[in-house]
C-alpha cells in the first residue's frame, strides 16, 4: 500500500490521515475548504487535539501528508466526511450529501482493484448504495473494486490514543475488501480488528451511540425526578452504583457532540414503528435542555424581584462536554444563546476557546464579581477551583458532586 486518499479533514479524518502518514504511507488529504487545505499544508490545525499538532508538523514537513481540494488516484480512498441530519416528518433522517459527493469525486479517479473505506456514520444500507454510485459513475463493475464500512469509535480530546488502541470493526462487502482494510488499519491500530459484513458494521456504529443515548436519557430523567422529590441526584447515583450490576451515568444539561444527538435518528428513521425506546431517549435528552432553561428563567425571575432589574447571568461552559473546545450540537451553547435572545445580559466563560462569533467570552475571575448568579452548564476541571462561598449559583453538571 503506497498511497491513501482521505476525504474530509475534520475531527476524525485529519487525525486518521496523520496516523497513516506517520506510519510511512503517502497520504493525500482532501477537503473542500481552501482555508483547511492551506492551513494543513503549513502545518496548522483548526481544533484542539492532544499531540495532533506535533504529528501534523512532522508528516507535512516530510511530504508524507499533502492536503488538496480534489482526490487523486490512490490504493485506498477513505471517506471521513460529516453526516448531519435533515429535519423531516415524521422523524429526522441522515443527510448523506457529503458522502455521496465524496463517492462521486472518487469515481473520477478510482481504478480496478482499489479500495474504498467509509468511516462516516451512516444508516444501514449506505455502503451498498455508495458502491452502486461509484460503479455507475466510474465505469467499473462493482466486482472490479473493493469497498468496506469501518466506523470510527473515538472520543474528541483523546482521539489519537483511541485511534491507536481501540478495537475496530471492519465490514467489507467481500473478504478481499476486509483483508485490505486489515493491512491499512494494522499499520497504526493496536486494538483488535473484528471482521463482519458491511450491514452489521453499519448497525454496530449506530448501536454504540444509541446505547449511550438511552443510558444518558435515564440519568437525565432521574435528575428531573430527584429535583421534584428534593433529593440529591449525585447521592442517589453514588449509592445506586454500589450495586455490582448497575452503573448510572452522570446527568447534564442535555446531550451534545456530533454523534450521540444524531446517530439514533439514523436507526429510528429507518424503522420508526419498532424503535420506540430509541426515539424516546432522544426526546428525553432534547427536553432536558429545555427543562434546564426553564429552571434558569424561573430563578432569574426571583432574583429580578429582589434586585429590581433583569439579572446578569454568568454561563459557565459552552462546549458539549467537559475539557474540550468542541461546540457541536452543544446544549450548553444553545441554552446560553436562548438566554441572550430572551434579553438577558450574559457573561459566558468557556476556558477552552478564546472567541465565539455570537458570544463574548470572559475569564472566570472577570465574571464572578460582576454577575448576579452563575449557571454551571459544563463540568470543566478549572471550574472546580472556583470559591462558591457567597455566590448565588445553579448547578446542572455536578460541579460540586461527590462522583467526579
Amino acid at each position: 500500500m503506497k498511497k491513501v486518499c482521505v476525504l474530509g479533514l475534520g475531527y476524525i479524518g485529519l487525525p486518521t490521515a496523520a496516523l497513516i502518514a506517520n506510519s510511512g504511507v503517502k497520504v493525500i488529504g482532501v477537503d473542500l475548504k481552501k482555508s483547511i487545505v492551506d492551513n494543513i499544508n503549513n502545518g496548522v490545525i483548526d481544533f484542539q487535539e492532544q499531540n495532533l499538532r506535533q504529528i501534523i508538523e512532522k508528516v507535512v514537513s516530510k511530504k508524507l501528508l499533502v492536503a488538496n481540494s480534489k482526490p487523486i488516484n490512490a490504493d485506498v480512498y477513505l471517506i471521513a466526511v460529516p453526516t448531519p441530519i435533515i429535519q423531516k416528518n415524521p422523524l429526522p433522517e441522515a443527510d448523506l450529501q457529503y458522502v455521496i459527493k465524496a463517492a462521486l469525486e472518487i469515481s473520477k479517479v478510482i481504478k480496478e482493484k482499489e479500495l474504498v473505506i467509509i468511516e462516516s456514520t451512516c444508516p444501514v444500507g449506505t455502503t451498498k448504495k455508495i458502491s452502486r454510485i461509484i460503479s455507475q459513475n466510474s465505469g467499473l463493475r462493482e466486482d472490479q473494486f473493493e469497498i468496506a464500512y469501518c466506523p470510527e469509535r473515538v472520543m474528541p480530546g483523546n482521539t489519537f490514543f483511541e485511534l491507536v488502541n481501540n478495537n475496530r470493526v471492519i465490514g467489507g462487502m467481500t473478504k478481499k475488501a476486509s483483508k485490505k482494510c486489515i493491512i491499512l488499519y494494522r499499520s497504526f491500530c493496536k486494538g483488535d480488528l473484528e471482521i463482519t459484513n458491511h450491514k452489521t458494521a453499519e448497525l454496530v456504529k449506530l448501536s454504540e451511540n444509541s446505547f449511550r443515548d438511552v443510558n444518558i436519557a435515564f440519568s437525565n430523567e432521574l435528575s428531573i425526578l430527584c429535583e421534584r422529590f428534593n433529593i440529591d441526584i449525585y447521592e442517589v447515583i453514588k449509592l445506586v452504583n454500589k450495586h455490582p450490576r448497575v452503573n448510572i451515568l452522570e446527568p447534564g444539561c442535555g446531550v451534545g457532540g456530533h454523534c450521540i444527538p444524531l446517530d439514533p435518528w439514523f436507526i429510528a428513521s429507518s424503522a420508526p414503528d419498532i424503535s420506540n425506546l430509541i426515539q424516546t431517549a432522544r426526546l428525553v435528552n432534547t427536553n432536558k435542555a429545555r427543562w434546564v432553561e426553564s429552571k434558569i428563567l424561573s430563578f432569574a425571575k426571583k432574583i429580578e424581584i429582589i434586585i429590581k432589574r433583569k439579572p446578569i447571568i454568568g454561563c459557565m461552559g459552552l462546549s458539549y462536554k467537559p475539557n474540550v473546545d468542541d461546540l457541536r450540537e452543544s446544549p450548553a451553547l444553545e441554552i446560553t444563546l436562548n438566554l441572550i435572545n430572551k434579553g438577558f445580559k450574559i457573561m459566558a466563560c468557556e476556558p477552552n476557546i478564546k472567541n465565539h462569533p455570537l458570544i463574548k467570552i470572559f475569564l472566570e475571575e472577570d465574571i464572578i464579581e460582576k454577575v448576579d448568579f452563575l449557571v454551571f452548564l459544563v463540568n470543566h476541571k478549572s471550574f472546580k477551583k472556583i470559591n462558591l462561598r457567597n455566590i448565588e449559583y445553579m448547578d446542572f453538571c455536578g460541579i460540586n458532586n461527590l462522583i467526579s
